[in-house]
């Protein structure tokens, strides 16, 4: 496809003020990450502790998912109403409230109290996206967005990291304010002191962050394409109605729920494979390659959301679908490749086992992390516009965590009832459906956009 030319002018400073505006706001969602993927860290501890089985592991990332889900759709819609910037305030102090009362109490011991309090927390990090993204669809162009949101997605990555250094840090033993004693493999702490960045983070957007340009002494410097008037808060009922009557909105949403089950799986899961598949001891002595491919995965994924937001906004001028279409099925056929590596014998445990295991987890995490920030930050902000962008990010972002909780219950029971006579082979042949799934949404996606175009051609004529 030929290059689209798309020149955005834009006044003397704003770009510096802009720049300001979405570091304040990544290291704000960096944040909720930090918190968010201390459960990935803590599974191998929680099994060893309390006997967790994997499907109770998968089931309480699923409960958290479907609470996240559902606060996308609720806190999205209050977004639109009351601004991206409280939103993520509110979303960010419950988060660390409910991180320390884990991380300080006794209920990790009782399954049904564990759960529980996930669930809470999932709902209240849902305030995050919708607003990030709201505020986010005032300060880019339609063009822009792609790339901005890879940059965004890069911010993500950040949180998990930090995690991803700051984890087996903990874990293996350390001094914490002189005399507080950490002994190693206690996994309580990593529910104690990530809360402390999140409060950094949350003080730091406070402080830097505006809603708007215009707030920011930039006027009419970004021209929205869905509405351009003054603004950016619509009612709920006016948000609700032009939000689900938008067709393109559920064929992102049924893709995004693929994004959510084969991201949230490669995620959440990886230590346990490291540890079931390739028995490698992931509590107290993680091995080196292993550290390294946690803390340069998240920028694996980075260069992914990047790149896929360069060539949508450049090559196909700020179009989504033709883009992540395509990634989909790549995604799905990398994930084929490494069910067959397994099959065959080269993923066990071993030096060679271990390398290719962790190079399966870096090629998939660089695909389906080019579909996330593509479907779920820009087509949002080109559905929704500054005035709805929140509510079209929350029922988007939604079915990524609904396909999550899908995929993680059914990932659970099927290598619970499988892994003795396959190891994980079903982890990837799971993760491979939905990836198809997501590839064929996006061709339909397509298809019924040029559908309506000929449509409104020929009544035109």
């Amino acid at each position: 496809m030929p290059k689209h030319e798309y020149v955005i002018h834009h006044t003397k400073g704003f770009r510096k003020r802009r720049g300001l505006n979405w570091t304040a706001l990544g290291f704000m969602y960096a944040a909720y990450y930090v918190c968010r993927y201390s459960f990935k860290f803590a599974t191998p501890g929680l099994h060893e502790t309390y006997g967790y089985t994997t499907t109770q592991l998968a089931d309480i990332w699923a409960i958290w998912s479907i609470a996240y889900g559902t606060g996308q759709l609720i806190n999205g819609l209050i977004s639109d109403r009351i601004g991206g910037k409280k939103c993520m305030q509110i979303g960010a102090i419950a988060t660390v409230i409910l991180n320390l009362l884990f991380g300080f109490s006794s209920l990790p011991g009782m399954f049904s109290s564990f759960a529980l309090i996930y669930l809470v927390n999932g709902y209240f990090q849902a305030f995050g996206a919708p607003g990030m993204v709201k505020i986010n669809a005032a300060w880019f162009h339609r063009t822009e967005r792609g790339t901005f949101s890879g940059i965004f997605g890069g911010m993500i990555q950040l949180g998990k990291a930090a995690i991803g250094f700051i984890a087996p840090w903990i874990l293996s033993g350390m001094l914490v304010f002189g005399n507080a004693l950490i002994g190693e493999g206690e996994w309580v702490w990593l529910f104690r002191i990530p809360p402390i960045l999140t409060v950094l983070a949350v003080i730091f957007m406070t402080l830097a962050v505006k809603e708007t340009p215009d707030e920011a002494g930039f006027p009419n410097e970004i021209e929205d394409e869905v509405d351009n008037t003054d603004g950016v808060t619509v009612t709920l009922a006016h948000s609700f109605k032009t939000i689900f009557t938008n067709p393109f909105v559920w064929f992102y949403a049924f893709a995004y729920a693929a994004t959510g089950a084969v991201r949230h799986s490669s995620d959440q899961l990886s230590n346990l494979f490291f540890s079931e598949q390739l028995g490698l001891d992931m509590v107290k002595n993680i091995p080196t390659i292993v550290m390294i491919t946690f803390i340069i995965e998240p920028f694996v994924a980075f260069s992914g959301s990047l790149i896929s937001g360069i060539v949508s906004d450049k090559f196909y001028g700020g179009q989504r679908a033709p883009v992540a279409m395509v990634l989909y099925f790549i995604t799905a056929a990398v994930i084929v490749v490494s069910a067959v590596l397994l099959e065959q014998g080269f993923i066990q445990p071993g030096h060679l086992g271990v390398i290719i295991g962790c190079l399966v987890l870096l090629a998939i995490s660089f695909t389906i992390n080019s579909t996330h920030s593509l479907v779920g930050a820009a087509a949002p902000m080109d559905i929704g516009g500054k005035k709805m962008a929140g509510f079209a990010s929350g029922v988007i972002d939604s079915f990524q965590y609904y396909g999550s909780a899908v995929g993680m219950m059914l990932t659970g029971r099927v290598l619970d009832a499988t892994q003795e006579a396959h190891g994980w082979l079903y982890w990837y042949v799971i993760m491979a459906f939905f990836g198809l799934c997501g590839g064929f949404s996006m061709l339909m996606l397509i298809r019924k956009h040029k559908r309506m175009d000929a449509m409104n051609i020929k009544m035109a004529s």
